[in-house]
């Protein structure tokens, strides 16, 4: 696949996700829809480190490290929202 199609499946994906993102934030404010909504922001993440930065070619150590970081956010958010919920 070349590089130009890469980045358009990338673009349309994070499209789709960022829709997904809005209407689940419109469907109402549960606790469970907040953990959705921190999935799809780890999956917008990950495309973005492989797809847009490329990631899925770098050293194994320097991707795990930008995917973790996606997740560390996410589970502070998602222990925050829980405790002051």
């Amino acid at each position: 696949m070349s590089a130009s199609r890469v980045l358009v499946a990338c673009w349309a994906g994070l499209a789709a996700l960022s829709v997904c993102t809005v209407e689940l934030g419109n469907a109402g404010a549960t606790t469970l829809l907040s953990i959705a909504i921190l999935l799809v922001a780890v999956g917008k993440a990950w495309l973005i480190a492989d797809g847009f930065m490329e990631m899925r070619h770098a050293p194994r150590l320097w991707r795990r490290l930008m995917l973790s970081w996606a997740v560390v956010l996410a589970a502070a958010v998602g222990v925050t929202l829980v405790l002051v919920a």
